[in-house]
């Protein structure tokens, strides 16, 4: 069943615990591909991805999410940053993923009652400014309920982000959710973490009014799957190389207002139609500042007829609240 759940955020080859950390918690990310470690200070939710990517910018600034899935199955997100006079900015986040309801069925396949699956993460970062560098770390609890069967970790992400001097570039690098399982999900469970290390870049041409990140993740993993006995082909070297990449881009269209696309390579090769793709691994969006609100909306598509949509909206509170 677990497995099954997985496979929705990052195609089939997602297996394990805890993989709702992979799926992407804002619109935006969604938006460009659902992998980036390197657009930093543009949106708060960023810090999921990379702990150095939320600046001390974003203090004050609070966001909301809802990422809407198949059926009744959604995942909220809330998170908010917060400049403490001793401490500096502090970013928190509360990140929710909701299976909704799923019905039982005993060893003979006779149906015993619904019952209802979740798993949530809290999380606190903070970043650093070193000259053109910037590193930051963050510690997340999470926490599964699958079927009343439980399990617990703490884990935390260590990030690293370069920003060009003169040139609008930006590198970022992630080691993400290293840690341990504090609890099992049974006596016999062997639960493992999502480890993974991502490695990006975001650059703007001068006089274009574009921007373009590459990430590439799970770096010390296998993206990839393949059944021969299902007379599945194996997929060749490029293809295979072509699945740890993630490809967004953002089309500036004015100071207020951009559009966003991305590509995800893995997505659309696991997740497509036999015969035809289907827009699988495929998503776009836009986000707009509306007076002192940044909404920003994306669909993201898997198979025909099959998406995921989600929305965004920021606000930095700790100015509304001085005014007042």
């Amino acid at each position: 069943m677990w497995v099954g759940f997985s496979s929705t955020s990052l195609a089939q080859t997602a297996t394990g615990s805890f993989r709702f950390l992979d799926v992407p918690n804002s619109a935006r990310v969604a938006a460009l591909g659902g992998v980036n470690t390197s657009l930093t200070d543009r949106d708060i939710n960023f810090f999921f991805n990379n702990p150095s990517l939320a600046g001390d910018t974003l203090a004050g600034v609070a966001s909301a999410n809802y990422r809407f899935y198949v059926a009744d199955i959604g995942q909220a997100t809330f998170t908010y940053g917060h400049n403490f006079s001793k401490l500096g900015t502090l970013v928190f986040g509360v990140q929710h993923f909701n299976y909704g309801t799923i019905k039982s069925y005993d060893a003979a396949g006779q149906e015993i009652g619904d019952f209802k699956s979740g798993e949530t993460a809290i999380v606190i970062g903070k970043s650093h400014q070193i000259s053109n560098f910037r590193v930051g770390a963050s510690l997340k609890g999470a926490f599964s309920n699958i079927a009343g069967y439980r399990a617990g970790a703490l884990m935390f992400d260590i990030g690293g982000i370069f920003v060009h001097p003169t040139q609008d570039l930006r590198v970022g690098m992630t080691l993400k959710n290293l840690g341990w399982v504090f609890s099992e999900y049974s006596e016999t469970s062997s639960t493992s973490l999502p480890f993974d290390v991502q490695l990006g870049a975001t650059f703007k041409p001068e006089h274009m009014p574009l921007r373009f990140s590459l990430t590439a993740y799970n770096l010390t993993g296998s993206n990839t799957y393949f059944n021969a006995k299902d007379g599945d082909t194996e997929p060749g070297t490029f293809d295979k190389v072509l699945r740890h990449f993630n490809f967004g881009a953002e089309i500036l269209v004015h100071k207020n207002v951009n559009l966003l696309v991305g590509y995800n390579h893995l997505i659309h090769q696991e997740l497509k139609l036999s015969e035809s793709g289907g827009g699988a691994g495929f998503s776009f969006g836009f986000s707009a500042m509306i007076k002192t609100f940044e909404v920003v909306i994306s669909r993201s598509a898997y198979v025909a007829g099959n998406a995921g949509y989600a929305f965004t909206v920021s606000k930095n509170i700790d100015n509304m609240m001085k005014r007042r």
